[in-house]
């Protein structure tokens, strides 16, 4: 059921970055319940390691089968794989992972030049963007900016934004994840001084918020725009329940990205519609943190707090979980949390810290040696299109290693 709310119309004047960060310390007791996470997923991803062949991908886990499901380097997940054994690279400084994490680049390395896909920052910041920051090999930066020109390619004048898809019968589709491939954009002007790639991201922003944003901050999923005059078509699902609804990690997708249009923007209007994004989701969020696939799927009980009940170990109560829409929420929530006020940014965190200790479960997190070496379980990939269903995703393993690591550095970002 949408609950109507009361817009944050008049959002009050914050710094860029909060100056007490006093309140957003870590706490001790989590920090300890996620260095255990940390090591547990160490130990999955050598699992999953062994289980996924030389020339594929990891993509998700078929318990009934007892497989992995695998892609080639262009399908849009290609990426998370490397950059979570990158993140966990980071954490364990485990030479076995880092040997993985840099082979499975080289799958990888040839999209640079792949026009026909808008998801290239997926498949290559996430993987490449953190092998240069944790390898720091200098080839690395001339993928991403190669990645960058070509990701560009897709990018319509006229429609203000870069093209999703190129299958009919969309004309020029734009979906909300789009929004997740902008960094690239942005990552490329800073590195390179040219200023074509950050035009074009604040371009394709501008152009999502006013289209893609309803009243009440939740997002459409596709828009679909006409080349010729840049006008609106339709906007419609693809993914979600209904053309109406608020296909949950749309919302995630939608928060993460103009949280990070702000932090490499400074542009007022970003953080703003972040924390309107923020506000939806927050308020429509059940007692335990994790979203249902969909905000307006049927059955939901209520979504306010104390209505709901988590989905006990190998079942679901009601509407299914999306534990990927949970991981990307707690990950974008921690980063908007350092660009607030000291107060707002508490009750982001407090949230965060709630789906972390929720995910840190035995519902969610599988025990290691199951669940094929992923991480989590309870992700939704395409309910309507009944693909990957209540299963592991290797997009919500990345954003649930991301979001705890996020999580430990509180307090200590400049």
């Amino acid at each position: 059921m949408r609950i109507l709310t009361i817009l944050l119309v008049c959002l009050p004047a914050v710094a860029v970055r909060a100056q007490d960060h006093t309140q957003l310390t870590p706490k001790p007791a989590l920090l300890r319940l996620i260095d255990g996470n940390l090591r547990q997923a160490v130990n999955q991803y050598k699992i999953l390691m062994g289980q996924i062949p030389a020339d594929r991908l990891p993509k998700t886990y078929n318990a009934n089968t007892g497989k992995e499901e695998t892609s080639d380097a262009g399908w849009w997940t290609s990426g998370f794989y490397s950059g979570t054994l990158f993140y966990l690279v980071e954490y364990s400084h485990d030479t076995a992972l880092l040997r993985e994490a840099t082979d499975r680049l080289r799958l990888l390395e040839k999209e640079q030049f792949n026009k026909g896909t808008h998801d290239l920052g997926f498949m290559l910041y996430c993987s490449y963007g953190n092998a240069l920051r944790v390898a720091d090999h200098p080839g690395y930066g001339d993928v991403l900016l190669n990645g960058a020109r070509s990701l560009s390619t897709r990018f319509n004048e006229k429609v203000g934004c870069i093209k999703s898809w190129d299958s009919k019968p969309w004309h020029y589709p734009v979906i909300i994840d789009n929004m997740m491939n902008l960094e690239l954009l942005f990552w490329a002007t800073h590195t390179s001084g040219d200023s074509s790639f950050y035009r074009i991201a604040v371009t394709h922003a501008n152009t999502t918020m006013r289209n893609h944003y309803r009243p009440d901050y939740s997002s459409v999923h596709v828009v679909d725009y006409d080349t010729a005059t840049g006008a609106v078509i339709a906007k419609k699902t693809a993914q979600g329940f209904s053309d109406s609804s608020a296909w949950a990690r749309g919302q995630s997708w939608g928060l993460y990205g103009y949280t990070m249009a702000y932090y490499w923007t400074h542009d007022r209007r970003y953080l703003e519609q972040a924390r309107h994004i923020a506000q939806f989701i927050l308020a429509h969020l059940p007692d335990d943190k994790i979203p249902y696939w969909d905000y307006d799927a049927p059955g939901i009980p209520d979504a306010r707090p104390g209505q709901t009940s988590s989905p006990q170990p190998g079942q679901s109560t009601g509407p299914l979980r999306d534990a990927s829409a949970a991981s990307i929420l707690a990950s974008a929530l921690i980063e908007l949390s350092h660009y607030v006020a000291p107060g707002e940014g508490r009750g982001y965190v407090d949230v965060a810290e709630q789906i972390m200790v929720t995910l840190s479960s035995n519902t969610y997190k599988a025990v290691v040696g199951s669940n094929g070496g992923f991480i989590l379980r309870h992700s939704v990939g395409n309910l309507p299109g009944h693909t990957e269903v209540d299963v592991p995703l290797t997009y919500a393993d990345y954003y649930f290693v991301e979001a705890m690591l996020r999580y430990k550095a509180l307090g200590s970002r400049p």
